[in-house]
């Protein structure tokens, strides 16, 4: 780094580009020296909004450009693989827009370029840094909710239509980055149904079951066609169980002291009388501090300091791993695809790297 500020480029200012640029711009370890865009028109728009900005039509520019640390990447997911590649060969840290690349195969070469570089490779699963997710994972690690019997999410709305993915690798990389994040357990399987209305496009509904080696479960609803938006989430557990709705303006949580108790009559061994407990309920406090601003400060300082991203390559590829085996379900009629484990990932790529 030429002074102490992390110089910062960006690739894409379509729908997300805006807000990279915005914060990158805010925080005061990091200078946004150039932002490129196919689109003369968006450019524009940097120029009036900020001004000692240097735009350009040609990414090759952010790779040439000395003051350039990192680069953001914020444009179509068939695109990120080509471009982080090419930014990693630059010596660039990166960022991607999620998903990470389209294919398991791509992230390991990523995961690959950035460990022989020494350079930060992470990918913008934005809700593993909101206040609620964060807050969501303490009470889990700390067993307030005791054993995780079951994750269970909807996440709909009207569009954003996608045009190379489906609505699994477009909202469901949500939910399944947050369930890698909170839960101890990796899923080993997973059974996904999907469904298209509109002739030439993607899937843009699909209904996703995870299974666990022990009791959990995780169902997660994604659809582009519903007539309101919805970010609502149940997590239930053997103590107590969470609402998690993100779409609250304050309470975006609650924890219900409620479940239901097992006890067994001594006149059978093999009845159980089911029980039910209903406690209180009570919604922590959760910091309004937009998510994109901490995952930002933590981008720069793994990037300055060699720390390992929440969201790392690694944390990438799992998820892309479970979207390949949702996808190979789908296209089999939600016939069960058993997910690869992390060990045997890590040991594959050794052999491959041998």
């Amino acid at each position: 780094m030429r002074d102490s500020q992390l110089g910062i480029g960006v690739v894409g200012y379509g729908y997300w580009g805006p807000n990279l640029v915005r914060n990158f711009s805010a925080n005061p370890a990091a200078r946004v020296v150039s932002v490129s865009d196919l689109d003369p028109g968006r450019l524009g728009l940097i120029a009036q909004l900020y001004p000692a900005v240097a735009t350009t039509t040609h990414y090759d520019d952010l790779l040439k450009d000395a003051s350039i640390d990192a680069i953001a990447i914020a444009t179509p997911v068939h695109t990120h693989y080509e471009l982080a590649i090419a930014a990693l060969r630059a010596g660039k840290h990166v960022l991607v827009e999620k998903p990470l690349a389209p294919s398991s195969e791509q992230v390991m070469r990523l995961i690959d370029e950035a460990d022989r570089r020494g350079l930060t490779l992470m990918v913008d699963h934005t809700f593993l840094y909101t206040p609620a997710v964060q807050k969501i994972r303490e009470l889990v690690l700390k067993r307030e909710l005791g054993d995780v019997y079951y994750y269970d999410s909807t996440r709909a709305s009207l569009g954003l239509f996608q045009k190379d993915v489906n609505v699994i690798w477009d909202l469901a990389v949500h939910d399944i980055s947050i369930i890698h994040h909170i839960l101890d357990e990796e899923p080993v399987a997973v059974s996904a149904t999907g469904s298209c209305h509109v002739v030439g496009s993607p899937e843009n509904m699909a209904h996703i079951t995870l299974f666990f080696a022990n009791a959990c479960v995780a169902h997660v609803s994604v659809n582009w066609l519903s007539p309101v938006k919805v970010r609502q989430t149940f997590i239930g557990g053997s103590k107590k169980m969470i609402v998690y709705d993100d779409l609250e303006p304050t309470e975006k949580i609650k924890v219900y002291d409620k479940g239901i108790t097992l006890d067994r009559p001594p006149e059978s061994a093999h009845q159980f009388r089911i029980g039910y407990r209903a406690g209180d309920m009570w919604a922590p406090h959760i910091s309004p501090r937009e998510a994109l601003q901490t995952e930002v400060e933590h981008f720069i300082d793994c990037a300055r300091n060699g720390g390992q991203p929440i969201s790392s390559g690694m944390s990438g590829l799992r998820v892309i791993e479970v979207l390949e085996a949702a996808s190979r379900s789908i296209t089999e009629q939600g016939k069960p695809v058993a997910i690869r484990q992390l060990p045997c990932v890590i040991a594959e790529r050794a052999r491959a790297t041998a």
